[in-house]
């Protein structure tokens, strides 16, 4: 198991889906956040939720963010690192629940001294896949004040962030829409699990 503390984001708007996708079932549980929760549990000693507000029914680690009325990944961080003092998180979304273990391995080995280490597929990066440090407590701070949440300012701030490259893009599907959502159970359905 890994010691870095993982948290799985969940308070986003869901906007595309036209429901909480959270709390859609996915394969043998209730919810998608429960799955996704028992699945990295396995994995890392310690697992959170970030979230806007506390929606499970199950018992879990959470963690709120500072500022409910937005859906931000960086209020989300800030939050995170405001609750946990270890030096370095993994995160993850409750709707890439298709993310393979070697995928985590890899990126938590590869993390080094960057402040951020994040995964890119031949399609595109996910930002929200990978380690973060407390070196980027300052840039999220400042990049708040000024009504920046865009995460990919973040990463390219940093001018100290990693990319690695992986070949299997179904294991980054996003669940944003019913397409999406529907695509994922498919897929779900040849993996192993771990």
């Amino acid at each position: 198991m890994y010691d870095i503390p993982c948290v799985i984001l969940a308070g986003g708007k869901s906007s595309r889906m036209g429901e909480d996708k959270s709390l859609l079932p996915f394969e043998n549980c209730d919810t998608l956040i429960e799955y996704q929760y028992k699945k990295i549990s396995k994995l890392f000693k310690k697992v959170y939720i970030s979230s806007k507000e506390n929606k499970f029914n199950f018992q879990t680690n959470l963690i709120l963010d500072n500022i409910s009325d937005t859906s931000s990944p960086l209020v989300a961080l800030q939050s995170i690192f405001n609750n946990i003092k270890d030096e370095k998180v993994f995160i993850i979304t409750v709707d890439t629940p298709l993310v393979l273990e070697s995928t985590i391995e890899k990126l938590i080995n590869k993390s080094a001294d960057y402040a951020v280490t994040i995964a890119q597929s031949e399609d595109r990066i996910h930002n929200l896949c990978g380690v973060f440090s407390r070196k980027t407590i300052p840039l999220i701070d400042k990049l708040l004040q000024k009504d920046i949440h865009k995460i990919n300012y973040l990463i390219k701030q940093t001018n100290n962030y990693h990319k690695l490259n992986f070949t299997n893009s179904d294991q980054f599907i996003n669940l944003n829409t019913k397409e999406d959502y529907n695509k994922a159970v498919l897929i779900s359905k040849s993996y192993i699990e771990y």
